[in-house]
């Protein structure tokens, strides 16, 4: 499953997006995918560690807030992007879990296009990769510690 997710720095509900989950579902393709509202990155990391979703797509204005907030919660690895290319090879190389994009900064036409290349994108397993993810592994264990 796909967790689909908006949130809001400040609260106030909305991001000013102009586009919505239509395109995201029909992407998808044959995976499933949950829509929700709760304003919360939270929501998207307790879903993902608790196997209720693989990978999710989270929005907010700019995109920043939520990759800085998504990231704060072990077992995530998401990343802003705005090119097909680090959507694709965040998930290959790193083993990216959660998208995020910005409402105010992404276009339809491009979030289309994004949430197609992450979905569609597979983690490697190549040697060097696994290395790599180990590593990001072990900075997380570490600083659970600190």
């Amino acid at each position: 499953p796909v967790l689909l997710d908006s949130w809001s720095p400040d609260q106030r509900g909305g991001t000013g997006r102009t586009w919505d989950w239509r395109a995201a579902r029909e992407l998808s393709g044959r995976r499933q995918v949950i829509v929700a509202g709760g304003l919360d990155p939270s929501n998207v990391a307790e879903a993902i560690r608790e196997g209720r979703a693989e990978r999710a797509v989270l929005i907010c204005g700019s995109g920043v807030g939520a990759s800085v907030a998504a990231n704060k919660f072990t077992g995530i690895r998401a990343a802003l992007c705005h090119d097909t290319f680090s959507a694709r090879q965040g998930v290959e190389d790193d083993s990216m879990n959660v998208l995020c994009l910005g409402a105010r900064v992404v276009g339809p036409s491009l979030a289309e296009e994004l949430v197609r290349a992450f979905l569609k994108a597979q983690f490697s397993g190549a040697e060097r990769h696994l290395r790599r993810l180990a590593k990001i592994l072990g900075f997380e264990k570490q600083a659970s510690r600190v």
